[in-house]
């Protein structure tokens, strides 16, 4: 039985285009995923009316949904960013900031790869790497295993994140499936250098900021080792399939 992940990042709420909200509620519910993922920068200054509307966002999705934090979703300048940079985050939308989730078929964890004092790069530390191996290496025999976080791990030079072998290494040992990520606003699909996993980069779904391409999301379906990523876009007639990506049973 296909297993279907709806794949949405860089909502930038406060920054967004409000038809593209209201589209991407409707477009992902008739999808009817079995998990949506959200791969940070849902707010676009953390402040709390921005946190506001990602919980009533994340309400009207399709649950149940595996959020992560972006760098735009801890405060930008402020003495929460030292104190207390999550509480917003926790409060609002998740408490626990490497979540797991387990539906029938599919085994999901995320991680959070923006500390406190970096700005923009991510970092994965050793205990994730860890937690890695563990969740996913550990989930049941014919699950997808799907590891979340902001940060694309294939990333390199300047916008390379901190701890990127050990966090290839862990997903090679856990043998995950797919590594979803955003933070570029470009929608990107590829492999590595084996079959598996496979890497999706989702594009900003609903920000003013679309840097050369349209609003999208990542609709990905998993059946039978089969892994075919539909990349949604919004023009001016709405949402609509552009770019398909079919990868073999690896």
């Amino acid at each position: 039985m296909a297993v279907l992940v709806a794949h949405v990042s860089d909502l930038h709420l406060g920054a967004h285009h409000e038809d593209a909200v209201d589209g991407l509620v409707v477009d992902v519910a008739a999808a009817r995923p079995d998990l949506t993922v959200v791969t940070g920068d849902s707010t676009m200054r953390a402040r709390t009316a921005e946190f506001e509307q990602v919980r009533e966002l994340l309400d009207r999705l399709p649950g149940p949904v595996l959020a992560v934090t972006g760098n735009h979703d801890l405060p930008l300048f402020s003495t929460q960013r030292v104190l207390d940079p999550y509480a917003r985050y926790q409060s609002w939308i998740d408490a626990d900031l490497d979540p797991v989730v387990r539906v029938p078929g599919l085994t999901a964890l995320g991680l959070q790869s923006m500390p406190r004092w970096r700005w923009k790069n991510g970092l994965v530390t050793a205990g994730q790497a860890t937690s890695v191996a563990d969740v996913l290496g550990g989930a049941p025999e014919g699950d997808v295993r799907l590891l979340a976080l902001h940060h694309p791990p294939l990333a390199t030079g300047t916008a390379r994140i901190v701890g990127r072998r050990r966090l290839l290494g862990a997903v090679r040992a856990a043998r995950v499936d797919l590594v979803l990520a955003g933070h570029t606003h470009v929608p990107d699909v590829r492999i590595a250098q084996q079959s598996r996993p496979v890497f999706v980069v989702a594009g900003t779904a609903t920000s003013r900021r679309v840097r050369g391409t349209q609003r999208s999301w990542s609709l990905i379906s998993v059946d039978r080792g089969e892994v075919v990523v539909r990349e949604r876009y919004f023009g001016p007639s709405g949402w609509h399939t552009g770019r398909v990506v079919t990868f073999p049973p690896g």
